[in-house]
């Protein structure tokens, strides 16, 4: 087997919400294969930082700004690249945000923007890039789903429902696209260290016990934990696999937890 089944040499992508965390490793990770990398944000200044920290590696990058929530930005946006910047080959559908709450007191607003973005956005971004995508009979589409996707906790019932949600909407994109050679895969992470849980992740924090206890890698992921998963789902070396999602999650959902010390 030839390693250049895993390069994106030739290749653009387009990974939404990636200035941070998961999304900014992935980008990282698929420009260093190779890739063009377009990242999509809404806050421009940290867009610039973004493309800046990406260049300063040596990756070819660009930056799309816009709203992956308003179907008429996201059209114009998807748009605008094809025609005038080139074809996007790959899409990561990796933005999304969390509101918590028992589902007794969780506000509508809050429930409706969660689902809003964490499964319509992915919806509407991969509608119109697959658009483009069937008419050149070529294409990879990552979701970023999570454990969440197959397991319920306290507070997350918006979170784990958009995330149950865009689990089947893989799959089944993945079945009405495939005969046009258009992957559709997802990522599931598991507990992810990234700067939005810095304090959970605390020594003595019960939250941190827990997890460590109940992985049996005995640790948190890190986002470049990610990339090859993401490099795999993106490159030719998974043209025969579709519909897919890959738990990158240290071994949590096959496990009660990390074997005892007899």
């Amino acid at each position: 087997m030839s390693l250049s089944l895993f390069s994106l040499s030739g290749k653009r992508v387009l990974v939404t919400g990636g200035t941070q965390g998961i999304g900014y490793a992935i980008a990282n990770g698929l420009g260093k294969a190779g890739a063009t990398v377009l990242v999509n944000a809404r806050n421009q200044e940290k867009l610039n930082q973004c493309i800046t920290a990406l260049r300063s590696e040596g990756i070819d990058a660009g930056g799309a700004l816009f709203d992956v929530t308003n179907a008429e930005s996201v059209k114009e946006a998807i748009t605008h690249i094809e025609t005038t910047i080139g074809p996007i080959d790959i899409l990561v559908n990796n933005a999304g945000i969390i509101r918590r709450a028992p589902a007794e007191e969780l506000p509508e607003a809050d429930w409706n923007e969660v689902i809003l973005t964490n499964l319509t956005a992915p919806f509407m971004v991969s509608k119109y890039v697959g658009q483009h995508m069937i008419k050149r009979k070529s294409g990879k589409i990552i979701n970023i789903c999570s454990l969440m996707s197959e397991l319920g906790r306290d507070t997350v019932s918006a979170y784990a429902a958009a995330k149950g949600g865009i689990k089947m909407l893989t799959r089944n994109l993945a079945t009405e696209w495939a005969h046009h050679n258009i992957q559709i895969n997802g990522i599931g992470p598991g507990y992810i260290a990234t700067p939005i849980n810095t304090s959970y992740r605390e020594e003595g924090n019960p939250l941190n016990d827990y997890i460590i206890s109940r992985t049996p890698a005995g640790r948190w992921g890190s986002p470049e934990d990610l990339v090859g998963a993401a490099v795999f789902l993106a490159s030719e070396a998974s043209d025969f696999v579709n519909g897919q999602i890959i738990y990158v999650d240290g071994g949590l959902l096959t496990s009660f937890g990390k074997p005892f010390k007899q």
